[in-house]
């Protein structure tokens, strides 16, 4: 057993040395690399590595990084969202509890990607037979694929892609997670707002009720005025409660999403995004798969074809010879072929159409803030003429010249107008949260 374990390592090392001679030779080939004069150097520390990668470093770690594009664009995203702000305090709260599936994803695409690496060192393993003088028969083969019709490189090329799918997943995963966040503090305080808009229209609504009631019982005024007045008393408390329970379901949410109470955070940040700002995930997700894609229409390719190896057997019968075969040639292996071809087409066109359906959400989106902007303002705008027109009706009414129900009338338009402003206010933000998780710019890309 022992002269065997030396036969075949033997034999792999000549193997190896001529898979050197036959290997891929494209200069931007990971063999080519690992036959550079450098190959046997340590690789040294670029810099610090991301979070996504440093629970199990490797050397192939700073490899990959540096040669995605996808990675490197992703880590070079910037977050939106001002320092210290109040979204900058929820989303740090809200991403800090998050379980990262994705994360263990990327990891598990990492190593695979990492193993996919050496795929073209030759393979060794043990063949036992009995024979019928029931000796037992241990040999060791050893093989080499010397031509694969790229079968190999393409299963590189598919590994790294699958890691760069993995990794645009995590910033969607991440950007989705922080948006729902930054929606739900937005819900709890448009709720906040609109209940305390309530209150003080409660608070001036029952002033009217008692006029109108001690009006009623000295006969100046008819009963059914007052039951107007205290249905619309019934209506801005059913709005009071009802924002009050939008904020405590709101919080309560977000709260079992954050690793702190977020209660206490008020605020409403203005945030800066616009259409331009980076590659909406979505699209930089269809290229990697583009990539990934394109890489199983290689292997599929290659697997269609016939190829040669170099393959021996130490042990009892040592031998060693150059092998040619693999797939069978058939009437469809044409439109096989074409049909792997036209894989690759259809990838390019997901990545095309995905750069559309992206370019019109984003197109939409900006139109909307821009209409929810411009009516917001308006709406402040007839807030204030809103409020003029109550502070006259108010003093014609003490002047005598105004009933009771007038002054109703105008304050009831005054307070509706408060509350469209409001609505408003909060639609445009959370449009611009939308945007923003569109196009992944809700959390630094070196921090996921």
């Amino acid at each position: 057993m022992g002269q065997s374990l030396i036969q075949a390592a033997a034999l792999s090392a000549a193997i190896f040395g001529l898979s050197g001679c036959l290997a891929d030779t494209n200069k931007g080939s990971f063999v080519s690399r690992l036959k550079s004069p450098d190959a046997g150097l340590a690789v040294k520390e670029s810099g610090p590595k991301t979070t996504a990668f440093a629970s199990t470093a490797s050397t192939y770690d700073d490899k990959l990084n540096s040669e995605s594009n996808v990675i490197n664009g992703l880590v070079a995203r910037r977050s939106a969202l001002p320092n210290g702000s109040a979204y900058d305090q929820v989303t740090s709260a809200v991403l800090a509890a998050n379980v990262r599936s994705a994360e263990s994803e990327l990891r598990s695409a990492r190593l695979r990607a990492e193993a996919a690496g050496t795929n073209w060192l030759p393979t060794i393993g043990p063949s036992i037979s009995l024979t019928s003088l029931s000796d037992v028969i241990v040999n060791f083969v050893v093989d080499q694929v010397l031509f694969d019709n790229g079968r190999k490189k393409g299963e590189r090329e598919f590994a790294k892609a699958d890691v760069e799918v993995a990794a645009v997943a995590l910033a969607q995963d991440t950007n989705d997670r922080a948006a729902t966040g930054l929606e739900l503090y937005l819900a709890a305080a448009e709720g906040r707002e609109k209940a305390s808009l309530a209150e003080t229209t409660l608070e001036d609504m029952a002033r009217f009720e008692y006029i109108m009631s001690e009006r009623v019982r000295g006969g100046v005024s008819d009963m059914s005025d007052l039951n107007i007045i205290r249905q619309k008393l019934s209506e801005i408390h059913a709005a009071q409660t009802a924002g009050r329970e939008t904020t405590r379901s709101a919080i309560a949410e977000l709260n079992a999403m954050s690793v702190q109470p977020l209660q206490g955070v008020r605020g409403l940040t203005k945030l800066k995004v616009s259409a331009t700002d980076a590659q909406p995930l979505k699209v930089t997700k269809a290229e990697a798969e583009m990539t990934r894609e394109i890489a199983a229409a290689k292997i599929d390719r290659a697997s269609q074809l016939p190829g040669v190896s170099l393959s021996g057997t130490v042990g009892k019968n040592s031998n060693i010879g150059v092998k040619a075969g693999g797939a069978q040639f058939g009437l469809g292996t044409g439109a096989r072929l074409k049909a792997i071809e036209i894989a690759k087409e259809t990838a390019g066109r997901r990545v095309s159409q995905a750069n559309e359906d992206s370019n019109r959400a984003l197109r939409k989106l900006e139109s909307q803030i821009a209409a929810k902007t411009r009516q917001a303002s308006e709406a402040t705008n007839l807030t204030a003429q809103a409020k003029n027109n109550l502070d006259l009706f108010q003093a014609q009414y003490k002047a005598g010249q105004r009933q009771v129900m007038d002054v109703v009338g105008v304050y009831q338009t005054f307070s509706k107008a408060q509350e469209a402003e409001v609505t408003l206010k909060y639609e445009a933000a959370t449009l611009r949260v939308e945007m923003a998780r569109i196009l992944g710019v809700l959390a630094d890309g070196d921090l996921i």
